[in-house]
């Protein structure tokens, strides 16, 4: 982040950067324990294992003096070296990483369950050898992966990194070793001090079109990884987007990871149990599926793999969950419109999550574009949404509970009607929408408004522009 401001109005004034050493705070008393406490600056779902670790041997039995800052497991089964510096990086951060990351790269379940045992205990959480193990297991999409732990992601923190590290790291990354460099910054704003991670590199763009197809190509763990990733991001967008309300109906169709032989298997298994084939979503990034069958929650490929274990007895390898669940229709939850939900049939989470790429829950263009959107005109939930890069589900959800939203009347159904769902945020109002659009200047034919008064998608982005 190269400038920041406080903002007050029309007026912004530079806020000044400082720094670690010269705020007198240490990398391992107050940087590592930022970093233990926020593990999201470390990538999504992290599980910190261990920091500190020191318990290294040479084969003649002789301690190693190298020192862990800290040790993490993602819910892809990678085990995140994290290599901390206070101020500006060495010329030889990245070797420190890789050193570390082949070390632990040949740990077991056993060897990290002690060692987040022993890691809990220094810190005053007593936790037993078999509730630390679950603990891993449970924090993991899927099974466990000996072939995935061989493979640690590297995360280097550091306040600035010289030009011959981000060069060795661009040239490792492109031979397939992932290396993520964050910057941590630091600023006093109004006598407090604000902390700030970045990551620099790599970007989402060069990881997905530059990186990863070099780093899957012809590797089994790495398609595995592939794989799990691609169902966790498609989690990720669909609550990040807010897609889908808690309580949302799925019903299961396998399809990726199994052939059409199996997939008449496993629908004949899902025949002969209750509950077998739905499952209820709930906006956990981690485990979002409650199976009706057991009640248990799941990740979509955590169950998938569950079924398909149960149907042929083998583990499964490189299934994408989240292929396999589609959303029930014909069950329509109460403040969503019908004819948006809808548009959700035929499609699986993995194509609804390719649809919402890039959308967030943040509603700021949606205000503004409905507070330019003219008296006398009319539009949809599905034109707002392809304005502003989101989906009629969230956008009707919003409007329904925000309560601070600009002209909602003025958003109607596509067939040009009241959202069945439609209220007032003043629940003492007794007038209708159509009274009010009909004031405005809007006509209607019985209960539907005049398509010629519609502002479709190509007029709210040039208002948006204008």
């Amino acid at each position: 982040m190269d400038h920041l401001f406080t903002v007050d109005g029309r007026t912004a004034t530079p806020i000044s950067r400082t720094g670690l050493a010269a705020e007198s705070l240490l990398e391992r008393q107050h940087l590592q324990e930022w970093v233990i406490a926020h593990p999201q600056v470390l990538g999504e779902s992290v599980l910190v294992i261990t920091a500190e670790y020191d318990r290294w041997a040479d084969t003649d039995g002789v301690p190693a003096r190298d020192r862990l800052d800290v040790l993490g497991l993602d819910a892809t089964g990678r085990l995140v070296v994290v290599e901390l510096k206070r101020g500006a990086a060495d010329r030889d951060v990245h070797l420190q990483a890789i050193t570390y990351a082949a070390l632990v790269s040949r740990f077991d379940l056993d060897t990290l369950t002690q060692a987040h045992r022993d890691f809990l205990s220094r810190r005053g959480e007593v936790l037993d050898v078999d509730a630390c193990r679950q603990r891993l297991l449970g924090h993991v999409d899927g099974e466990w992966s000996p072939e995935l732990l061989q493979r640690p992601r590297q995360v280097i923190i550091a306040a600035d990194f010289p030009k011959q590290v981000t060069h060795c790291v661009v040239w490792l990354s492109e031979m397939g070793l992932d290396i993520d460099l964050v910057q941590v910054g630091l600023w006093r704003v109004e006598g407090h001090l604000v902390a700030g991670f970045t990551k620099v590199y790599p970007t989402p763009e060069v990881e997905e079109f530059t990186l990863a197809p070099a780093r899957v190509e012809g590797e089994a763990a790495a398609k595995k990884l592939q794989e799990r990733s691609r169902s966790r991001n498609a989690v990720h967008v669909l609550v990040g987007a807010g897609l889908l309300p808690d309580g949302t109906r799925l019903l299961m169709t396998p399809r990726h990871g199994v052939t059409e032989a199996l997939r008449t298997e496993i629908r004949s298994w899902v025949a002969e149990g209750t509950g077998r084939a739905a499952a209820t979503w709930t906006n956990d990034t981690a485990k979002p599926l409650v199976w009706d069958a057991d009640g248990g929650s799941y990740s979509p490929t955590g169950l998938a793999n569950h079924i398909f274990t149960s149907v042929t007895g083998r583990t499964a390898d490189g299934i994408q969950g989240t292929t396999w669940w589609d959303v029930d229709t014909a069950h329509v939850p109460a403040d969503v419109d019908p004819e948006a939900w809808a548009t959700l049939g035929g499609t699986d989470l993995t194509g609804l999550a390719r649809q919402l790429s890039g959308a967030r829950k943040d509603w700021t263009g949606l205000h503004a574009l409905l507070g330019a959107l003219p008296a006398g005109r009319w539009t949809t939930y599905g034109d707002l949404a392809g304005a502003i890069g989101s989906h009629a589900v969230p956008i009707g959800r919003h409007l329904g509970t925000c309560g601070q939203c600009p002209n909602p009347w003025r958003v109607l159904t596509v067939a040009g009607r009241v959202s069945p769902g439609f209220q007032w945020p003043d629940t003492s109002r007794t007038d209708t929408v159509a009274d009010v659009l009909s004031a405005e200047g809007v006509l209607f034919d019985g209960e539907t408004a005049d398509p010629d008064q519609r502002l479709r998608e190509d007029g709210l982005r040039r208002l948006l522009d204008g």
